[in-house]
């Protein structure tokens, strides 16, 4: 006999009594809580997440806002790391990655700034970065869903008349008929369709060689597996906001490309070979804050106003009378 109080051998043990699941909602919520807890030079706001929960293991992914300026590597490195532990210690949950989307920066002004500068600027770290890759979910989930359309309809059909004793559906008795009296042919509906098939193979054979995601560059990794991308506007915006400071320069326009910027400025006053250096040194040295993985070829044209005057030339020892 066991002693009272002891429960029977047959019993269940506890560790199979039940389980316990943390919803993939829950997790999201952790997951951005975590990253607003990061103190990268100022505070990272949260702007999107999503999370998937399979078994022990969660994934989660999430759009934050980074504050400018400060090395964007270093501090994305920061918010995923602690994004990971702080939900893996919450949820009790292996979570082996998170993914960390710079969507925009906050730009700091005053001491502020200076402090972020300070405190966070340090060297990137030398290194090859790649383009992210495009998951490409639309055109994945259009063509799946029109493919598993297609032969739901079909297998029904077959499954109806062998298995059912039903006869076959008027559609497929004239589609079988009119493929049998009409094979490969030279007419203008043939050859729409071909062309349409054909133009829809090499756009999906250019999906899939393509990474995509134009809008993005890719920032130097701070080390292995870590991926890190700014938005090609946000950096475009900073561009011109720094060369927006500049003495005389009245208009800025910047495109922003994979591997260079291209900046057209407007002179309202000041002479224009002094300007055009200004800008340069400007946005390069707004463009070194960023950390990208290869260095900014930059373009700058600066042009004048219409009311824009050459300034009075002066000699060396004195105004000219």
């Amino acid at each position: 006999m066991s002693a009272p109080g002891t429960p029977p051998a047959s019993r269940t043990p506890p560790d199979e009594r039940g389980a316990t699941t943390v919803a993939s909602r829950a997790v999201r919520r952790i997951a951005e809580h975590a990253a607003t807890e990061v103190r990268a030079a100022g505070p990272v706001r949260v702007s999107g997440a999503s999370a998937s929960v399979r078994g022990r293991r969660a994934r989660v992914a999430l759009d934050v806002t980074l504050p400018y300026p400060g090395p964007l590597d270093e501090a994305g490195e920061r918010v995923r790391s602690h994004v990971v532990d702080r939900t893996a210690r919450l949820t009790g949950l292996t979570v082996p990655s998170a993914r960390i989307h710079v969507r925009a920066l906050s730009r700091q002004d005053g001491a502020e700034a200076e402090q972020a500068v300070a405190t966070e600027a340090g060297p990137v770290p030398a290194g090859t970065a790649r383009r992210p890759w495009s998951q490409r979910r639309l055109p994945m989930g259009l063509l799946t869903l029109v493919a598993a359309a297609a032969c739901g309809v079909l297998l029904y059909e077959v499954v109806s008349v062998h298995v059912a004793g039903r006869p076959a559906a008027r559609w497929r008795v004239e589609l079988v008929d009119w493929l049998s009296q009409h094979g490969p042919g030279v007419t203008a509906t043939d050859l729409a369709a071909a062309a349409g098939v054909f133009a829809l193979g090499v756009w999906l054979l250019i999906l899939a060689v393509t990474p995509g995601k134009r809008r993005r560059v890719p920032l130097a990794a701070p080390g292995p597996g870590v991926h890190a991308t700014l938005e090609r506007a946000a950096a475009a915006a900073l561009l011109r906001d720094a060369v927006s400071d500049v003495p005389g320069i009245t208009r800025v326009r910047v495109r922003m490309g994979r591997r260079g910027a291209r900046v057209r400025a407007r002179l309202g006053f000041g002479d224009r070979d002094a300007a055009r250096d200004a800008v340069r040194r400007a946005a390069l040295a707004a463009a070194d804050g960023f950390g990208l993985a290869r260095p900014l070829k930059l373009r700058v044209r600066v042009r004048t106003e219409p009311t824009w005057r050459a300034p009075a030339a002066h000699e060396e020892g004195g105004s000219t009378r």
